[in-house]
């Protein structure tokens, strides 16, 4: 079948090279093994022949190995998927090839993170400079601030991941600021919004915490509801993590007070279910939701030992009795962290 415009525009942005000295793109081989594993996860018959995965869920492949090799073209393939697939087959695939990219995108930062100096770190050693000696404490503070760093990027690089996949699911778009129709307090300067279908405009979080952002953050968290009642858009706040505290309490109230929707907790990820169509129900089912629940219900009542050796060529993280090797390179250029080049490189409609 004949690729819509649409569907290739996306099929291209999936397999190119992404912004940033960390950038990824999907070879041939790669996108045949994604489309091997949605066929699969799919049920599509026409497709299946034998596994080259032995069973194995995505998962429990080694990133670097999701890849196929045979003499059909990647884009062969994938045309081949979307004649036999269900309606949301492409959203599907592409969701999956915006969680590899950036499952291999965090595989290169941590491969990449400069190790910290002590020049950097050493001027904080002096809360706790006398609790050990003065090379155990310069140890210490490095391996704080990697390991900060880290945690860091992967909070940054789960938010530009997460909200334009949702927002593929629900079946609308992400829209940068300048672009948005929902406008800032009447002054006509456009919102960023996390997804725009119709006119219901959704505002997407994994969870809001108690701990306060600046005053100026949170009181423009307050005002989205109400901008988007005066630009004609219904506002409707999704929150995964249903745990309650005051600054949630407050963000629920403020969306109804402006005639908007609110979706906590399990009701967040029924409504989810229910707008996606059956292939991406399946999609946030299988490579979303399963996989936190898994983590939270696995949560550790203690915390084991935690091993962590840093050196020039390698990372070895021991947890327990597991050990993770990351081989490491030494020299990258300074990555760039811009939002827009990163997410519009996933899903279609990220860069309005």
């Amino acid at each position: 079948m004949a690729l819509t415009k649409v569907q290739m525009t996306m099929f291209e942005k999936a397999r190119r090279r992404g912004a940033g000295d960390q950038g990824i793109s999907l070879s041939e081989a790669a996108i045949r093994g994604l489309v091997a594993i949605v066929a699969r996860d799919l049920e599509i018959e026409e497709l299946l022949g034998c596994d080259p995965f032995e069973g194995r869920s995505y998962f429990e492949i080694p990133v670097d190995a999701v890849a196929v090799d045979c003499d059909i073209s990647a884009l062969d393939s994938f045309e081949q998927l979307l004649e036999t697939g269900p309606t949301d087959t492409d959203m599907f695939f592409f969701a999956l090839a915006a969680l590899h990219r950036a499952r291999l995108k965090f595989a290169n930062i941590v491969a990449f993170q400069a190790i910290p100096t002590l020049e950097q770190v050493g001027p904080r050693g002096l809360l706790q400079f006398g609790d050990l000696d003065s090379k155990s404490l310069g140890s210490l503070l490095i391996l704080r601030k990697w390991m900060f760093d880290i945690d860091n990027r992967a909070a940054q690089e789960t938010g530009y991941l997460f909200e334009p996949i949702i927002a593929g699911a629900i079946g609308g778009v992400p829209v940068s600021a300048s672009n948005s129709p929902v406008t800032r307090n009447g002054t006509g300067v456009g919102r960023q919004v996390d997804c725009l279908r119709g006119n219901r405009a959704y505002e997407v979080k994994i969870r809001v915490t108690i701990a306060a952002s600046s005053q100026g953050r949170w009181r423009e968290e307050l005002a989205f509801p109400k901008d988007c009642e005066a630009s004609g858009f219904v506002p409707v706040l999704v929150v995964f993590d249903g745990t309650a505290n005051q600054k949630l309490d407050e963000l629920q109230a403020a969306f109804l007070k402006h005639s908007g929707e609110v979706f906590v907790g399990d009701e967040a990820w029924t409504h989810l279910q229910q707008e996606a169509g059956n292939a991406m129900g399946l999609f946030i089912a299988r490579y979303i939701r399963n996989p936190l629940a898994k983590l939270l219900s696995d949560a550790p009542t203690e915390l084991p030992e935690l091993r962590l050796t840093l050196r020039a060529d390698s990372v070895h993280i021991t947890v327990g009795q597991e050990t993770l090797t990351v081989e490491r390179v030494d020299e990258i250029a300074t990555p760039r962290h811009d939002l827009s080049p990163d997410v519009a490189a996933i899903l279609p409609g990220t860069d309005l």
